[in-house]
């Protein structure tokens, strides 16, 4: 299936590992140009390197915290600089810490709020003014099955989450006359450096070893298994392409059976 990404210009958030380096590959795979940042240089030179040896596209990468409203516009300064336009924007974020409700200090939920939901708001408006005169735009938010189904002691991550998908929803019928379509794809339990980090602190909690934590965790998993980062870029590819022209307003989760809810 050709879904329409050949030179297409795409911006990915958080894109030096995990979720977000495989969705930049897998719109460089597609023929989309891309432009990855994150805060630690030397992830972002391997990522850059990685998907210009394996797809031969080009790529755009900069150092910087997209919490920051100077770093947003750089970004997107520097990506119309580079390429001309922007098509596509993948809003992505580490997730703030872990902690019960009485346990946090009052800076964190500021914090939070910045990390997955403001970063959120103010990438888009930055983006936003630039696809509509082309009259064609994709945002995909990568946000987390908490949306769906609170994690227990995420209380920051699952307060900030639910904000982006409130966000998306509203804006999805703003910008649908324009042919911009807003979309949030929710992960459930993939093999990245983030989930890898949280188990571990659980296990230590339990009083269980990390791989005894996570055979259990995975035996919760309707599929058996955790979710290859390659496979959730696969949707959140599709999302971004010509073949979603359909689509918008949606939450889909990618959790391998997870959630239990009807919706």
């Amino acid at each position: 299936m050709d879904l329409g990404l050949q030179d297409r210009v795409a911006i990915v958030l958080a894109s030096s590992k995990g979720l977000g380096r495989a969705v930049a590959l897998g719109l460089a795979r597609e023929g989309a140009r891309v432009a990855i940042c994150a805060r630690t240089r030397e992830n972002l030179r391997k990522t850059e390197a990685e998907i210009r040896e394996r797809t031969g596209a080009e790529v755009l990468s900069l150092s910087l915290d997209v919490t920051l409203r100077e770093s947003q516009r750089t970004l997107v300064e520097e990506t119309l600089r580079r390429f001309g336009r922007i098509d596509i924007l993948v809003n992505n974020a580490g997730g703030p810490p872990a902690g019960q409700f009485l346990q946090l200090p009052e800076t964190a939920w500021q914090e939070a709020l910045n990390l997955n939901l403001l970063s959120t708001v103010f990438m888009t408006r930055e983006v936003v003014p630039h696809m509509i005169p082309r009259k064609w735009g994709r945002i995909v938010n990568i946000t987390s099955f908490s949306v769906k189904q609170p994690i227990d002691h995420l209380i920051l991550s699952n307060m900030a989450r639910a904000g982006v998908v409130g966000f998306a929803k509203t804006l999805a019928s703003e910008l649908a006359p324009h042919n911009i379509l807003v979309n949030n794809v929710c992960p459930g339990v993939f093999g990245t450096d983030r989930h890898f980090e949280l188990a571990r602190g659980r296990a230590e909690k339990s009083g269980t070893s990390l791989e005894q934590y996570l055979q259990e965790q995975a035996k919760s998993i309707p599929l058996g298994r955790f979710g290859e980062p390659a496979e959730f870029a696969d949707l959140v590819v599709f999302l971004a392409s010509e073949r979603a022209s359909y689509i918008t307003g949606t939450t889909l989760q990618i959790d391998g059976g997870v959630i239990r809810s009807l919706l």
